[in-house]
């Protein structure tokens, strides 16, 4: 019998990815979507405050403990930008081009130096809604802004980034190897090893 948890998210790429990682601890991870639960107002001014919103509404609408990630890209030359409006730096319903698009024409003649930029992920586990000790963990993935998109893999801005050390963008990446080196990769290490006490 497997523990069912909500994701905080509509994301496929985010579900697949905590499906694979926490199946072995017999967790199923559904979408929120699934219990028509619309997104929660994303009304933080940080990853943490963001993600806390997220898994909250999700277990008062739903009544199962939740899932939230509050991740997104900060790029130094843009001081920071896009941080916590990573999703919809181009606008309301901007898709992943859209984004990359704009990430890019900000970047122009930015020498590749200077195009320094980190991925955090800020992971939020919450037995209900009125849990006042959420499992709280982070990760953080150190790269550089490519000058135009590379491979296929991944979602959000994984063609833009720069792995150190292995020359290729994080959407060039197998999946196992981006899930043990990124940014939820490293927060979903902390949950596993956490969880168990939580479930």
């Amino acid at each position: 019998m497997s523990r069912q948890i909500v994701l905080a998210s509509g994301n496929k790429g985010k579900l697949r990815e905590f499906n694979q990682v926490l199946g072995d601890l017999g967790v199923e991870v559904l979408p929120q979507s699934e219990f028509d639960v619309p997104d929660a107002e994303e009304t933080g001014l940080s990853f943490v405050e963001n993600a806390i919103l997220k898994a909250r509404h999700a277990c008062q609408l739903t009544g199962l403990p939740s899932l939230a990630d509050d991740s997104g890209l900060e790029v130094d030359a843009l001081k920071g930008a896009p941080g916590i409006y990573s999703a919809r730096f181009a606008g309301a319903g901007a898709t992943d081009s859209d984004n990359n698009a704009k990430l890019l024409q900000l970047l122009e003649g930015i020498s590749p130096e200077a195009r320094s930029a980190r991925f955090r992920c800020v992971l939020v586990f919450m037995r209900h809604a009125e849990d006042p000790t959420p499992l709280i963990c982070q990760g953080t993935w150190e790269g550089q802004i490519l000058p135009q998109p590379q491979g296929d893999n991944g979602f959000g801005y994984d063609p833009l980034f720069l792995v150190p050390g292995l020359d290729i963008a994080s959407a060039q990446l197998p999946p196992e190897q981006k899930n043990r080196l990124s940014h939820r990769g490293q927060a979903v290490q902390q949950l596993t090893k956490m969880i168990p006490a939580y479930l």
